[in-house]
């Protein structure tokens, strides 16, 4: 071998800076660790695989054989007309938007099969086939019956009663099913939109027919030689992406109210931190709650508490990642132990005795790192496993959910013996209010003596907040973890502007410590500040996990509803966020935000940028059919500045740019406010 081959195979192997990969404390000690023991995670992947130049932006077409063909653009860039094309001579605006709505049916397909899944389980509790799962919250099944078209009083001899409560459960769980294929109509739930806007999306033909079908017919249009008018395609990809936001997210997220109860503020903590050397500790991961909500209530039963100190620990710690963990946290307080890259990391402090796994956002090499440790990985869903063969996989049904979670969590216990390497979990962790929701937010704001959004519009109005954001969304290992995420928040509090967040943001917030009333005087404006400081809230409003994103349109709807800032949700001063999202399902929210009438700006990268006259449409041209569009600013502090200034073009076109003065209200004014709000 010469001396130059020794040399090479001498070189030693890059890895990742903890400093540069993240910006949380806990995460950094966890990559330092990784690294001493060998034990390869994502960060280091991401060091020595580096992205795709023409995928990232979005013109690399391989939807037949012929292909892969690759659309560069020139590097001198495009003057006049665009000559590129593929073999079948597809320009780079068709490749992109057919690239770019393929991520919407992805993301759509996700979020929304998880909502089949779980009015399955609900159609399984009302038809009393199952005794491990339970209506909690009759109010929240009250509530949605009527958006279902199912009536919740019949006539009894002339008279109006109350119908029967397992009959309307029935027939709620039966429609909500139905929405996935029927044959004929619309999604029922675009009527929950302000008229103006459902007005706007049925001239222009987006509203989606059935959830399925649109995620089908996107796959048919973007097939070789189908579809070929980027206008049309992202017409296409509006449908499937509305059917996502407001039908299988919205659907996924009311019938788990009212299965497991409605979210309201609770205090917890999050990160690493959370977990506990003495306890059997216990990581649910993934998106589906039907499981993991029985698994709390079996690891907190006396008996498996009981057992768990008979192998020697303390006691049981649940702790979750992604957005099972936001489900259980908002429900039960459970901590969320980290986001979407800390998985790896979890298992890497040697005290995951199980991790429990179900769909969505799980890496594969979770098995690789798990044979480094004792960990044991268990899948438990049909459609997600995993090759590996130390993977266990135990299926979940909804008929024996009592079984199956116990034999988890036994498992898990009798694994605590069995810790193979020393325990290092790191000390760093965040103290939170999560759980809020529409309905919790309406009354802290409102209170007991009326509970509406009228407080926020009219808080609004005089200045004191400045805008509304919803800032949501995973991790991407391109860019440093949680730090744009956190500079993003800081940013829009501190210039009053309210924050609604769900997902990876979420659990970034809470680590960061941003998700508590006392954070409003260290880091927000004067006029948010005292706000939050009058009715006891975060600036940031952790309102769930991923599908959780249709509370933030409900939220918004109520806002349109109480009056003062305009007729549809595009005249609201509020603007979007993903800073750090990776997956086609940022893709669907986004596109269901904008064509809700959002202004949504996403950090990172978008898939549109090697085809410039699609991105100028979805990033111009939208704004004049929906009201909303997609914008790309990777830079966090840039990215928040833009947000404010969209916010501050909106409250100038409502005539509220400047600070209103402040006027002592006596009853007979609230009479009248509240009578108004009534008749909207």
């Amino acid at each position: 071998m010469t001396e130059e081959k020794k040399a090479k195979v001498a070189k030693p192997k890059k890895i990742a800076d903890p400093g540069t990969a993240s910006i949380d404390a806990a995460t950094q000690e966890m990559i330092v660790r990784a690294q001493e023991l060998g034990v390869e995670t994502i960060f280091d992947r991401a060091v020595t695989m580096k992205a795709c130049n023409i995928g990232v932006q979005g013109t690399c077409c391989k939807n037949c054989s012929m292909g892969p063909c690759r659309l560069p653009l020139p590097k001198s860039g495009i003057e006049g007309e665009d000559t590129r094309k593929g073999l079948c001579g597809a320009t780079a605006n068709t490749i992109a938007a057919r690239n770019f709505i393929r991520m919407v049916a992805g993301g759509a397909a996700a979020h929304s099969d998880h909502g089949r899944c779980v009015a399955e389980v609900f159609l399984s509790a009302a038809r009393k086939e199952s005794d491990d799962y339970k209506i909690k919250d009759v109010d929240k099944l009250l509530q949605i019956a009527p958006h279902l078209g199912v009536e919740t009083m019949v006539e009894v001899d002339g008279k109006k009663v109350d119908r029967d409560l397992d009959e309307i459960a029935l027939e709620v769980a039966e429609t909500a099913l139905n929405e996935w294929g029927k044959p004929v109509g619309e999604v029922l739930y675009m009527k929950r939109a302000p008229k103006a806007l459902y007005e706007k999306w049925k001239k222009n033909g987006v509203l989606p027919r059935n959830i399925d079908r649109e995620i089908v017919e996107i796959m048919h249009r973007t097939h070789m030689g189908v579809d070929q008018d980027f206008r049309n395609l992202i017409k296409q990809g509006t449908r499937a992406a509305l059917a996502d936001g407001w039908g299988g997210s919205m659907l996924a997220t009311d019938l788990q109210d009212v299965l497991f109860g409605t979210p309201y503020p609770l205090q917890s903590e999050a990160n690493l931190g959370v977990m506990k050397e003495d306890h059997v500790n216990i990581i649910v991961h993934g998106h589906e709650p039907v499981l993991s909500e029985i698994i709390v209530a079996v690891a907190q039963s006396r008996e498996m508490v009981d057992y768990a100190k008979s192998k020697g620990a303390k006691g049981i710690q649940l702790g979750g990642i992604c957005c099972t963990a936001n489900e259980i946290l908002q429900r039960h307080g459970v901590p969320p132990v980290g986001t979407f890259l800390q998985q790896e990391l979890a298992i890497i402090t040697g005290a995951c005795d199980a991790m429990v796994v179900d769909i969505q956002c799980i890496f594969q090499n979770l098995a690789n790192v798990a044979k480094c440790f004792h960990t044991k990985l268990i899948t438990t869903h049909p459609i997600a496993k995993m090759e590996q063969d130390n993977v266990i996989h135990i299926e979940f049904d909804e008929h024996h959910a009592l079984e199956d979670s116990r034999r988890i969590v036994k498992m898990a216990i009798d694994n605590f013996e069995n810790r193979s390497t020393e325990v290092m979990i790191p000390k760093h962790k965040g103290v939170q209010v999560a759980g809020f929701g529409v309905e919790s937010i309406e009354y802290h704001l409102g209170g007991t003596f009326r509970g509406s959004y009228f407080t926020l519009n009219d808080n609004i109005i005089n200045g004191r907040i400045r805008g509304v954001a919803g800032v949501v969304g995973c991790n991407n290992v391109r860019t440093k973890h949680n730090d744009g995420h956190i500079t993003v928040v800081k940013e829009l509090i501190k210039n009053d502007v309210i924050v609604l967040t769900t997902g990876c943001n979420g659990i970034a917030c809470a680590m960061e410590g941003l998700l508590t009333p006392e954070t409003a005087q260290v880091f927000c404006g004067p006029g948010l500040a005292e706000v939050c400081e009058t009715v006891g809230i975060p600036p940031v409003l952790h309102l769930g996990s991923c599908v959780d994103n249709s509370r933030i349109l409900l939220a918004a709807t109520e806002v349109v509803r109480a009056g003062g800032l305009g007729e549809d949700i595009c005249d609201l001063p509020a603007a979007g966020s993903a800073p750090e999202w990776m997956s086609e399902k940022a893709i669907s929210i986004g596109h269901y935000f904008v064509s809700s009438g959002v202004y949504t700006v996403f950090g990172v990268t978008l898939p549109t940028a090697g085809a410039p006259v699609f991105h100028d449409y979805i990033c111009k041209d939208l704004e004049k059919i929906y009201g909303g569009m997609w914008d790309i600013e990777p830079d966090p502090v840039k990215h928040a500045k833009k947000m404010i200034a969209h916010i501050d073009k909106k409250r100038k076109e409502l005539g509220i740019d400047k600070a209103r003065d402040r006027v002592l209200m006596d009853m007979a004014d609230r009479r009248e406010m509240e009578a108004a709000y009534q008749q909207v």
